[in-house]
């Protein structure tokens, strides 16, 4: 079933091989199975975008089901954060699922594995059994306590869930062969002995399944046709297949695993252990961090469902990694914010601007079109007045002919407003401009269609009325580390590559129009950037944050290098 105009990928290929075969479509079946240890980030909505997507292509349902198997790392937090995430990008799961919603048959299956002579109980150390694991290149050794009877080992697993022994001491593994190439082969580990309350189950267990026991058989009661996984999984896809065989029935699908290549983000760290050193370390303000990659940053940074579910389109599905710019997913966020953000003036290092010649006490309302990319957008009134602030970088006392904006003698326009020319500027006894002294032609007024109006001038610069103004915190985000891959250095700590300007804070003023903004409405500051409201924001005091710049600026500073 081939899109119009769009060719098929690998995972689809596989799909619509199973299905010329007699698999039939109605049967199709996907999964997203996250462990609720962390949260998600871009590198898993990659997975969301591919198996939720495959669901909508086929009209096939899709389970979100948590591998909750490690009281030690899971909580309740990251379940429901995990939720949120994949409904904010816009899917919908058929069955929400949990890996210990099959904890009682997991444990049935394994008694049943020990009384075919397939699992063991083994009491030797952790240091012991990877002794004996062998090499690649070399078998391993076999347990001392590998060939214990059969009711000595289900006497013993049945204390071990129990609770009559202490963590470390017994472990359940599978008897398979421990001179296997595959060393994964090599009489897995099936249950430890964890004392954790679990988020779901609380004390009913204090044996836990391993993930490769657990993954395939939770695929096979939910009846999953195609288990998707990222490369680093492939060589597991053995021992889903033998732990697969030790329980499938006829008349039920079995689900097969097939595996495709993770996409790595430049200047992006995606290890949730790595994410939560950043978090425990304070180098980010929490999970939710703008400057993180998890789904709940990039949402509070201003980015919108339809630029990541776009992006994932974009770099596709391989069977190899590699490393994406993450000036294509900038790309994206710009696009849509292009179509959808209201236009509005903000001014973040804001200098005095008076015009002498308007008349003294007066104001008016300016018409400013809110998005020319919307024609249903419509317009606003702007106030405007004899007193505004502009970008300090937008006047120089004296520039060369590649300036265009405001200069003593020189003219620009004001956006939707006048034309102005600079006259003088008074100055601190730092030297630094304190005011600019302005005259204005009031018959240029934009849009009135006098011959004034219509006179050209290189220049428009934003501004703000200084009677009107709001105050606001602007908090300008870049990314968290200067090196493309800050975690692939052998012998470096990621951490060395931390971007020391990844934050910072000002104080700016915008237009009155923003004053009943809500946290997460976005908003393109004219010449300035992309800005979101953020959660921090209250009625007196709104709080933005930076999405992206207008332009890609890190290819120019790349190139000036």
């Amino acid at each position: 079933m081939k899109d119009e105009g769009r060719s098929l990928n690998f995972i689809e290929h596989i799909i619509e091989d199973d299905l010329l075969a007699g698999f039939p479509k109605s049967s199709l079946r996907f999964r997203f199975p996250p462990e609720p240890n962390g949260y998600l980030h871009i590198g898993h909505a990659s997975s969301i975008c591919l198996n939720f997507g495959l669901g909508e292509r086929y009209g096939a349902p899709v389970n979100l089901r948590f591998d909750d198997t490690n009281p030690a790392k899971e909580e309740k937090e990251f379940v429901e954060a995990i939720k949120k995430d994949v409904a904010w990008l816009g899917y919908h799961w058929d069955s929400e699922c949990y890996a210990s919603d099959y904890f009682q048959q997991l444990y049935d299956w394994a008694v049943m594995l020990i009384r075919q002579g397939k699992a063991y109980v083994d009491s030797q150390t952790s240091e012991q059994m990877a002794e004996q694991k062998g090499t690649p290149t070399e078998p391993g050794t076999n347990s001392p306590f590998r060939n214990r009877n059969v009711a000595e080992n289900l006497a013993l697993f049945e204390a071990m869930k129990q609770g009559e022994f202490a963590e470390g001491t017994h472990v359940l593994r599978a008897k398979i062969d421990m001179a296997a190439s595959n060393m994964l082969m090599r009489d897995p580990i099936m249950y430890r002995i964890l004392h954790r309350p679990h988020h779901r189950t609380n004390t009913d267990w204090c044996i836990y399944p391993m993930y490769d026991w657990t993954h395939g058989e939770s695929d096979y009661i939910e009846q999953v046709t195609h288990s998707l996984c990222t490369l680093e999984f492939a060589p597991h896809r053995e021992l889903y297949d033998w732990f697969l065989d030790q329980v499938v029935t006829e008349g039920r699908i079995r689900p097969k695993q097939r595996e495709f290549a993770r996409r790595n983000l430049s200047h992006t760290i995606v290890s949730k252990r790595k994410l939560l050193h950043l978090v425990e370390q304070g180098v980010v303000n929490g999970w939710d961090d703008p400057r993180m990659p998890t789904i709940s940053g990039l949402r509070r940074r201003g980015f919108t469902p339809e630029s990541i579910r776009n992006f994932a389109d974009t770099i596709g599905i391989a069977k190899r990694e590699n490393v994406v710019d993450v000036s294509l997913l900038e790309f994206h966020i710009r696009e849509h914010l292009n179509k959808i953000a209201p236009r509005v003036m903000a001014v973040l290092d804001p200098v005095k601007l008076v015009i002498t010649n308007y008349p003294e006490g007066e104001e008016e309302w300016l018409e400013a079109e809110n998005n020319p990319e919307d024609p249903g957008a419509g317009n606003r009134q702007v106030p405007f007045s004899g007193t505004l602030y502009i970008e300090r970088e937008d006047f120089r006392e004296e520039a060369n002919r590649k300036f265009f904006r405001l200069k003593l003698g020189g003219e620009v326009r004001l956006k939707n407003g006048y034309i102005i020319k600079a006259v003088s500027c008074s100055k601190d006894t730092d030297g630094n401009i304190t005011e600019i002294q302005c005259t204005y032609d009031p018959k240029s007024k934009s849009g009135s269609g006098s011959e004034e109006s219509l006179r050209k001038v290189k220049g428009t610069l934003h501004w703000v009325s200084v009677p009107h103004a709001l105050k606001a915190e602007v908090r300008l985000y870049d990314r968290l580390f200067n090196d493309e891959t800050p975690d692939g250095h052998k012998g470096r700590d990621f951490m060395e590559f931390i971007n020391p300007d990844s934050l910072q804070q000002l104080e700016g003023y915008i237009e009155p129009s923003l004053k009943d903004a809500q946290a997460g409405q976005g908003f393109q500051f004219q010449r300035l950037g992309y800005f979101n409201v953020d959660k921090d924001s209250t009625a007196d005091r709104l709080v933005f944050n930076r999405t992206v710049t207008l332009r890609d600026t890190w290819a120019k500073i790349e190139q000036r290098r």
